[in-house]
């Protein structure tokens, strides 16, 4: 997927190469928020580099419009972040920015050193998996940036198949938390021989849980899916002890999941 896609999503990953590349990206998506009334914040480890200068300019006008964080002082050495915490701050920053006048609030945060470490690396796609959550239904908008030679390849993709958009090739599916009060998750994309590893890993940090012994995913976006897939839902459900119910317009789908015969997956058209 094309950077211009990314920018253009409501949450959306960017893997980069270079810092330059990041800070072009971010200066073109901050500044459609300060044009949209959004107030702006970019956080990043090693203070703003290439953007010193532009975030300055752009809070001559406005000052309250404009924040940086400095990724280590939000998280110093040795700290974890806290999932639920993040997305509760994230939350309480929109609303001050509703409250001082603002459209909504707007970010961009080079994560690269949250995920340099397993334990790191599952708090923060936790994390991901919640605030989408909150962003979908939020005057909110938000990329989260990760670079690529320095995290690698397994923790982008881990992250990116977390995202509706990523500029990540390779990861051609998408899973994430459902909105409240609706089905446990949505799922979207191919899942073939290529997602049998990363799919799994996705499942374990949404956590789609369980209503009245079935966990419903909204698989309405869903293109493909082969067995492997399906016995991943199945040893999902198994663990949770319920049944996982895939809303897929498939017919394929639910003539696979019939001639593989598991007993943890029940495959129905959409509603």
């Amino acid at each position: 997927m094309p950077v211009s896609a990314t920018v253009a999503a409501k949450h959306s990953c960017l893997a980069y190469d270079d810092r330059a590349d990041l800070e072009s990206c971010a200066r073109a998506y901050l500044g459609a928020g300060l044009a949209a009334g959004e107030r702006v914040l970019y956080a990043a480890p090693g203070g703003p580099g290439g953007l010193t200068g532009w975030l300055a300019d752009a809070a001559v006008t406005d000052p309250d419009s404009v924040l940086f964080v400095a990724l280590e002082t939000a998280y110093p050495a040795g700290t974890q972040l806290d999932p639920q915490a993040q997305v509760a701050a994230y939350a309480g920053a929109t609303e001050a920015a509703l409250s001082a006048g603002y459209a909504g609030l707007r970010v961009v945060a080079d994560v690269t050193p949250l995920v340099s470490t397993p334990a790191g690396l599952a708090a923060f796609a936790r994390y991901e998996a919640l605030v989408d959550s909150y962003i979908a239904g939020a005057p909110m908008r938000a990329i989260c940036a990760v670079d690529r030679g320095a995290a690698g390849d397994r923790p982008v993709a881990e992250l990116a198949c977390l995202h509706p958009a990523a500029n990540v090739d390779g990861v051609r599916f998408t899973l994430r938390s459902g909105p409240p009060g609706g089905p446990a998750a949505v799922l979207a994309g191919e899942l073939d021989i290529a997602a049998d590893r990363l799919f799994p890993v996705a499942l374990a940090h949404v956590r789609p849980r369980a209503a009245g012994g079935r966990i419903v995913i909204d698989a309405a976006g869903l293109r493909f899916a082969d067995h492997r897939a399906l016995l991943h839902l199945h040893r999902y459900g198994e663990a949770a002890g319920a049944i996982v119910v895939l809303r897929t317009p498939l017919p394929a789908v639910a003539r696979l999941a019939e001639l593989v015969g598991l007993a943890r997956v029940r495959v129905e058209g959409p509603r």
